[in-house]
């Protein structure tokens, strides 16, 4: 196992075992189904040399006040005018967050994106592949709560297996901004 993957696997073992602290120590006000689920996601668009399109929602469910557990999806368009290329990516990913404050947040998650790159075949001719891209994803973030449930988080990620040719974000920094309802 390589370091990065040791390290992601540290904290997402750390994040798990402090929920199940929590669970087992906290004495709070019990919370119905309803009012653990949530919801939310990410939705960005960005026009110029390249046509950006990003959908990313994703649904949560809190564990303990502190602690929440999900799923998302992702579905990426991106259009190079220059060269009249489009390309599609998409995938899904899991998710762990942790409130270490009222505001701040730690964020592990495991990611799958079946992403487009161009290759050359054995006669020089360009190919374009499809490969399933993991990454480990590792950070934290601010949340900023409106309304009674709602709110508006920005969460800084760094890409453990950032790989340069295949991965569908250009550096492994990931900076997102999103809702949560």
């Amino acid at each position: 196992m390589n370091f990065s993957k040791l390290l992601f696997t540290t904290l997402f073992v750390l994040l798990f075992q402090s929920a199940i602290a929590q669970i087992q120590t906290d004495d709070v006000k019990e919370l119905s189904t309803m009012e653990r689920i949530y919801g939310g996601g990410n939705f960005s668009l960005g026009f110029g040399n390249i046509t950006f399109v990003d959908i990313s929602p994703l649904a949560g469910y809190m564990i303990t006040p502190q602690f929440s557990a999900g799923l998302g999806a992702t579905y990426q368009y991106l259009r190079y005018n220059n060269f009249d290329q489009s390309a599609n990516v998409y995938g899904g990913r899991i998710f762990m967050r942790h409130n270490i404050m009222q505001r701040f947040f730690a964020h592990a998650e495991y990611e799958s994106m079946s992403v487009e790159y161009p290759q050359y075949d054995d006669n020089l001719n360009v190919v374009v592949r499809r490969e399933w891209v993991p990454g480990l994803l590792v950070g934290g973030g601010i949340f900023n709560g409106f309304g009674e449930r709602g709110g508006m988080n920005l969460t800084v990620l760094y890409n453990l297996v950032h790989d340069n040719i295949r991965s569908p974000y250009g550096s492994p920094l990931i900076i997102r901004a999103g809702f949560i309802f």
